[in-house]
């Protein structure tokens, strides 16, 4: 491997041979065999991500193994020409905004990992399976909380719950579920657009400062229209009457102690990053890091109590007085919460931000954004921007966006961040809501279900667009 790389150098070097460069300068290897190899490495280490479900391999790996050979291409390269100060330049740069989605994204995992630890999603989903609503008016219900419970959580977090939900009232009707899964995945990815804690895109563009924390809100209507237009039309295929009996039967369970104030504090976390941003003009992953205090705070409190309880049942003062058996009500391990984080996904957006980064410094970003925004129109562009991140993924392409850094007005802006957030929905491997409910719902909710409605959700998505510029200009 050693040699190969230096092969790669020495080839990198000889391309750009009769060149001179200063230390402060920037090398275009866009023609290079480092750039090339570059690319390759990027490719297909993303064939590897396409196919996790298929290989089983978990997709932080390959993209974690590509961002390394990149830089250290770009390193190799760079050092020929006594550079190296400002690759070194180059990758804090990308390393750095990775750190801020990174705690980011951990505060936000973390509380949530103790809402469902406390039973919040939980007593939601039984409640809704003991009501005992018709296959239509679950189909509505499931679909509508998950377009406004995606802008708090997350649409992941959000589409796992309401397919609960089907799948405890849908069996022995795949039908149902399969139609009802799709709708979950294009409510939950049209309620993260306009919000920017529903979807990582929308996160980064905040983050990054393109898109204050009110302006995302201009995507409600857009969001709705995208949501309400394909879930109009496939309620026709849902199959009539309700659910039976059986169907709804489930263990009711409570609301473990301090559930609802963990949801207030999460609340409150929200509240502190958006004014950390926007008040005091300091990055909101503060807030959020200042936010994970209020919950280690009531950890404390709870663990305290947690003690008094086990000291209780230890000696109780009489044998009638307490049962035994029953579960400490206030047992809670903050560290938990945080190792339950989905540190594959983590893992993977470090790949996808590094790998993508290093592709930037080579210089092919540059020449994507001159020939995509440049040629084509941001219009255009932005409407591809939602198009390819259905195939490819989201996160990649939105970040690839805000490191081109195109000349485009606010409006602009709002599109592709509308069109990057629920151009997933048009295929089921284009967000990570689809792909965790392939899973989830094996065998019922499949690629080819979900390609089955895909021009149904194309209208919905189109139908988002017009919208957008019919309300915001």
């Amino acid at each position: 491997m050693k040699y190969l790389l230096l092969l790669i150098a020495s080839l990198s070097f000889s391309s750009l041979a009769g060149a001179t460069a200063s230390p402060d300068e920037i090398l275009d290897l866009t023609q290079s065999v480092a750039g090339y190899v570059a690319i390759a490495i990027f490719a297909v280490a993303y064939v590897f991500v396409i196919l996790e479900e298929k290989i089983h391999m978990r997709k932080s790996k390959p993209v974690l193994l590509a961002a390394g050979l990149i830089w250290i291409l770009i390193a190799l390269t760079y050092n020929n020409y006594g550079m190296s100060h400002a690759v070194e330049n180059g990758i804090r740069h990308n390393f750095l905004e990775y750190t801020e989605l990174f705690f980011f994204l951990l505060v936000a995992m973390t509380y949530i990992n103790a809402m469902i630890e406390r039973g919040v999603f939980e007593e939601l989903r039984n409640w809704l399976v003991s009501k005992g609503f018709s296959y239509k008016a679950l189909f509505w219900i499931t679909g509508i909380l998950a377009f406004f419970i995606s802008p708090i959580a997350d649409n992941l977090t959000t589409a796992l719950i309401m397919c609960a939900v089907v799948l405890a009232v849908g069996e022995g009707q795949p039908k149902f579920v399969a139609i009802a899964c799709i709708n979950i995945v294009v409510g939950a990815n049209a309620g993260g657009a306009f919000s920017p804690f529903g979807d990582i895109t929308t996160l980064m563009v905040w983050q990054k400062g393109v898109i204050d924390f009110w302006g995302f809100f201009a995507l409600f209507i857009p969001s709705v229209v995208n949501f309400v237009v394909p879930a109009f039309i496939m309620q026709f295929a849902l199959p009539s009457g309700k659910p039976t009996s059986k169907n709804l039967t489930t263990d009711q369970s409570s609301i473990k102690y301090g559930g609802l104030v963990i949801v207030g504090l999460f609340i409150a976390t929200i509240a502190t990053a958006v004014s950390f941003h926007n008040f005091l003009h300091i990055p909101p992953v503060f807030g959020m890091m200042m936010g994970l205090a209020y919950l280690k705070l009531y950890g404390f409190y709870l663990r305290q109590k947690s003690r008094t309880w086990d000291q209780f049942t230890d000696n109780p003062p009489s044998s009638d007085s307490l049962d035994k058996t029953e579960e400490n009500p206030y047992s809670f391990d903050i560290f938990s919460e945080i190792s339950r984080a989905e540190w594959d996904t983590l893992f993977f957006f470090y790949g996808v931000i590094l790998a993508v980064g290093g592709l930037g410094f080579i210089g092919y970003l540059n020449v994507a954004s001159a020939f995509i925004y440049g040629d084509l129109g941001p219009t255009t562009a932005n409407i591809l921007v939602g198009i390819m991140s259905a195939i490819v993924d989201n996160i990649p392409v939105m970040f690839a966006v805000l490191t081109m850094e195109p000349e485009m007005s606010h409006n602009q802006w709002l599109l592709v961040t509308l069109t990057a957030g629920v151009g997933g929905s048009l295929l089921s491997i284009g967000s990570a809501a689809g792909v965790a409910l392939m899973g989830q719902a094996r065998g019922q909710y499949t690629f080819f279900s979900h390609l089955k409605w895909t021009p149904v959700i194309a209208l919905g998505y189109a139908a988002s667009i017009g919208t957008h510029f019919l309300v915001n200009g």
